[in-house]
């Protein structure tokens, strides 16, 4: 093991109960568990009769358990993890680790996913460098080239694999001229050799891939969907990936959105570009993942009558049942683009005969760039846990997605990573808990968000439970703190363009990227109703229309979402005005992150140095970067509306 940070298989299982294991399978994912039982435990031994072994593996015949779930059966001290599948096996493999290292006792289970796919998106690039990526250069390539660091992949591999994770894209989605090779046979050695780590670990392999490569790489003068030459050059560079990777999981195209190539180029619609590649994949088993992040990212702030957040629904709801059944279409879980609080996509629940997945973003573009801690769960469950109300019974998004799929086990979730070749993984150490989360929320939907921070804390560092409280508590508050001090009730953006890190109010204001917030001297907001503004709201059921049309049933964190409202309109839980409301919350964000700068601090006893210090230094950051958006948002709405603060707190000029 080289000395890159453990994270959440850090400790050591020193339980003299369990000395001996047996496993009768000889897969490659058998020798995964061998060689994790080695890493992990301290005294361990793999015994040739099952008469001898404490924890016992077996592959059995339960149709309950599918392809990946398992079951844990405790008796006589004996601990036996039954499952269908070697991926099973190893899951169960990893339960009980956690379990142990908890400091727990086994229990007899049945453990079964909830969500089919559990995915990673990596947006790296081939010169080493991730888009929206804040914890250093890319663990899978360098200077056009890849890195072949293997240990390094492996170590990744495990730590998925270990929270449930069973499929990665290893590639940017806005493929740019280099990685438009990697499906190339030049380039299928190396994506070979990635595709063979994971799949030690149960994970599939993914490409993103450019809708125009026949032109780009194949010689061709199109790449209309329709073309017989276009069908053939995608048929053949499928037929090439396969031989080389027989478990290739398939491709992840981003498609006719903010300058990429697609099917629009052609007059054609977007059933036909999937379908494409659908046809292409199909006889090899693959998989076509076809993102939904389709806009006019061209659009003129003058007019408003075009509305961003109708996007996704206007493009794709026609579409629905047209698509071949090898493709799954991939939804941000808000309409925008992962804001600190948004409203669910209608599209979850409207769609009834597509494959669907829903898409989080765990790097944090939006959030503090992993370098404030944002505990990212809560966003997460709010989104699976949303009623879309579109049905009679399971119209919960997280039962949608399978429910409304046409074959359930291309459903699912997936997520833009956060890794990168920093020590610790994600820069921040406290910020590794949502890579963490997300496997753990993608298997489990009934978790809590304080049930996964628990189990967190509880493997990655040795707290008392004094100190283990007190950081549960900063992260559990950790979302609302951010929004506190960053854009209020539902807004979004005000960040510094392009960086999307940092205070500025009116960045985007008269931009292109359709993401206003229409303030002036007498009030903020966008109109989104189906009553005299954009039209949105009828995207959803009659109820949720209802509900979001009237700012008085409206919730208040997404009020301004969808109402442009005066200064003085009364929010409904606080009773305070508005104005007074977003001078409240930024001062009492910056005194959240002074309050969470105390609590780490008085840590320093019961934390390694390097996780103290890296976490203090960022604790600063972010500290600093608090104030700026505190200072800059007071000040832009009192000279906006003149309504001083009702405190006669210093607010600039």
């Amino acid at each position: 093991m080289s000395n890159k940070d453990s994270c959440w298989l850090t400790k050591k299982i020193t339980d003299d109960r369990y000395q001996g294991y047996y496993l009768n399978d000889t897969s490659k994912i058998a020798t995964t568990i061998a060689d994790e039982f080695s890493d992990l435990y301290t005294n361990m031994h793999k015994k040739s009769n099952q008469e001898d072994a404490d924890i016992v593996f077996d592959l059995v015949t339960d149709a309950r358990l599918g392809q990946e779930g398992f079951k844990v059966v405790l008796e006589n001290h004996v601990i036996t993890i039954l499952a269908n599948h070697s991926k099973g096996l190893l899951y169960g493999f990893y339960h009980i680790y956690t379990v142990l290292a908890q400091g727990a006792d086994v229990v007899s289970l049945m453990s079964i996913p909830d969500q089919s796919i559990r995915m990673i998106n990596h947006w790296d690039n081939m010169d080493g460098s991730i888009e929206r990526g804040y914890a250093g250069d890319s663990i899978f390539y360098k200077a056009n080239t890849f890195r072949r660091d293997f240990e390094l992949i492996r170590q990744y591999a495990r730590l998925l694999a270990s929270v449930g994770i069973n499929a990665v894209s290893i590639n940017n989605v806005n493929v740019h001229q280099v990685e438009t090779r990697l499906i190339l046979e030049e380039n299928l050695p190396d994506v070979k050799e990635i595709s063979d780590i994971f799949s030690h670990y149960g994970i599939k392999t993914y490409l993103s891939v450019n809708f125009a490569s026949p032109k780009l790489v194949g010689g061709l003068a199109t790449s209309d969907p329709l073309a017989d030459d276009v069908n053939r050059f995608w048929t053949k560079i499928a037929k090439t990936i396969y031989r080389a990777i027989p478990d290739f999981g398939g491709f992840v195209v981003k498609a006719d959105s903010e300058g990429e190539p697609g099917p629009f180029t052609y007059g054609r619609g977007h059933d036909d570009g999937a379908n494409m590649f659908a046809r292409a994949l199909s006889p090899y088993g693959g998989h076509v993942i076809w993102r939904c992040f389709v806009y006019d990212c061209k659009q003129d702030w003058r007019d408003r009558s075009i509305d961003r957040a109708r996007a996704a629904y206007d493009h794709f709801i026609g579409l629905d049942g047209k698509f071949d059944d090898n493709v799954t279409l991939q939804i941000k879980l808000g309409p925008i683009d992962f804001q600190t609080r948004e409203p669910v996509t209608p599209l979850f629940g409207a769609l009834k005969k597509t494959n669907h997945m829903i898409e989080f973003q765990i790097t944090q573009e939006y959030t503090g760039h992993q370098k404030h801690i944002y505990y990212l769960a809560p966003v997460w469950k709010e989104a699976l846990d949303f009623d879309t109300q579109m049905t009679d019974g399971k119209s919960l998004v997280k039962t949608t997605l399978k429910e409304h799929s046409v074959i359930p086990s291309l459903s699912g979730i997936a997520a833009v990573g956060s890794v990168g070749m920093d020590n610790n993984w994600t820069h921040h150490k406290l910020m590794q808990i949502n890579l963490f989360a997300y496997g753990r929320l993608c298997w489990d939907n009934g978790l809590t968000s304080q049930e996964i921070a628990d189990e967190w804390l509880k493997l990655t560092f040795y707290l008392s439970a004094q100190a283990k409280a007190k950081l549960l508590d900063v992260l559990l508050t950790s979302r609302e703190t951010y929004e506190f001090y960053t854009a209020p009730l539902g807004i979004g953006f005000m960040v510094k363009p392009q960086l999307h890190y940092g205070p500025d109010v009116d960045g985007y204001e008269y931009d292109r990227w359709g993401t206003y917030h229409f303030a002036d001297r007498n009030g903020i907001g966008v109109n989104r109703t189906s009553i005299d503004g954009t039209g949105y709201t009828a995207q959803y059921g009659a109820a949720l229309e209802a509900q979001y049309n009237d700012s008085a049933t409206c919730p208040d964190n997404l009020v301004l979402f969808f109402h442009h409202l005066p200064y003085t309109h009364r929010l409904q839980e606080s009773g305070k005005t508005l104005i007074q409301h977003i001078y409240d919350t930024h001062f009492e964000g910056v005194e959240q992150v002074e309050h969470y700068i105390a609590v780490w601090e008085a840590l320093e006893d019961e934390l390694d140095v390097v996780s103290f210090e890296n976490v203090k230094l960022l604790l600063a950051e972010q500290y600093r970067v608090a104030k700026d958006w505190r200072d800059q948002v007071n000040t832009y709405f009192w000279r906006k509306s003149g309504i001083a603060d009702a405190h006669s707190r210093q607010i600039y000029d």
